[in-house]
């Protein structure tokens, strides 16, 4: 008898257990997918048809009106800018402050490393609360400042442990044997040697850290005054509360023409509402399918193994 010819015929019960799969899949994709077309078809929608509920998956009364208030409007821009400046640098900081430490915690003759790695486990399980976090951030005279979005957030216990898992699981110990023998120091062991073995987890923390940082809003709530600071989740929110506070107004009893100014201002902002969140998940979804290989990669060797 040939096997490689042979078929395994499915018995019912497998079948009947793949038709679950399949209807589970396909509900879970209407469920994530719906919101994400609501989105983009109230972008381009009408406001008025668009709060009224008549518009509830395509597109009605095409407007591109949406687009052209974000383009034009230079508070957006400025967010955008600053979204993208709290980015890269809080990024490049996190992987800097990460990968270093991740790795001197997978070493196994580093000494006092099961100390450290149960200190920091327990940063993780028991905060100090925002009031003593703000308090630390005043003290340190950041408050108004870049550093108080960036440097709380130096460290994710997380991303740290996962990492550490990854340099335990994935460099041979053999390899820093030789390059030891050879004379390598540690640090150069680490820069030549463990980072360029290492691009998938980079990719990986790289990619939690920068979405972390582009959909953060509220250490800017919490520490930033000046609006020409304000990343573009904070702009987003003041669109949100405009339009919030504008609809109570309008249900107010005043006059017709204030309520009519009124009820245009809260479809615009309506308009813009979902125009913003458009343009400001595009670049998160333009660079993830590139990072996702590296993604599913590196989380599947830093959290499964070891």
């Amino acid at each position: 008898m040939n096997l490689a010819n042979s078929t395994i015929k499915a018995s019912r019960g497998d079948r009947i257990f793949m038709l679950g799969v399949y209807v589970f899949l396909a509900i879970a994709l209407v469920v994530v997918l719906y919101p994400l077309i609501y989105i983009l078809s109230a972008s381009i929608s009408s406001p008025k048809l668009v709060n009224a509920g008549e518009m509830w998956l395509w597109p009605k009364s095409i407007t591109w009106d949406g687009y052209t208030l974000v383009f034009q409007n230079s508070k957006i821009w400025s967010g955008y800018l600053n979204t993208i400046i709290y980015t890269v640098l809080g990024t490049a900081l996190n992987l800097a402050v990460t990968l270093p430490a991740a790795y001197a915690l997978s070493r196994s003759d580093f000494v006092g490393r099961t100390l450290f790695v149960i200190i920091i486990l327990v940063t993780m399980f028991f905060n100090g609360g925002l009031v003593p976090t703000y308090l630390v951030v005043k003290d340190l005279h950041l408050i108004n400042t870049m550093g108080a979005l960036i440097l709380p957030v130096a460290v994710s216990v997380w991303n740290l442990i996962v990492a550490r898992t990854f340099f335990q699981t994935t460099i041979p110990r053999e390899l820093q044997e030789a390059a030891q023998i050879d004379g390598c120091t540690n640090l150069r062991l680490f820069t030549r040697v463990v980072l360029p073995l290492s691009f998938p987890i980079i990719a990986v923390m790289a990619l939690f850290y920068g979405v972390a940082h582009w959909n953060s809003y509220l250490p800017s709530l919490l520490y930033l005054n000046d609006a020409a600071k304000y990343p573009l989740q904070m702009v987003l929110r003041q669109i949100l509360v405009l339009q919030e506070m504008t609809a109570e107004t309008t249900g107010a009893a005043i006059s017709g023409d204030i309520a009519k100014a009124m009820n245009s201002k809260a479809e615009t902002a309506s308009l813009l509402k979902y125009a913003v969140i458009v343009v400001s998940t595009l670049p998160i979804i333009a660079v993830y399918p590139f990072l996702q290989r590296y993604f599913v990669q590196g989380v599947m060797i830093g959290s499964v193994k070891g």
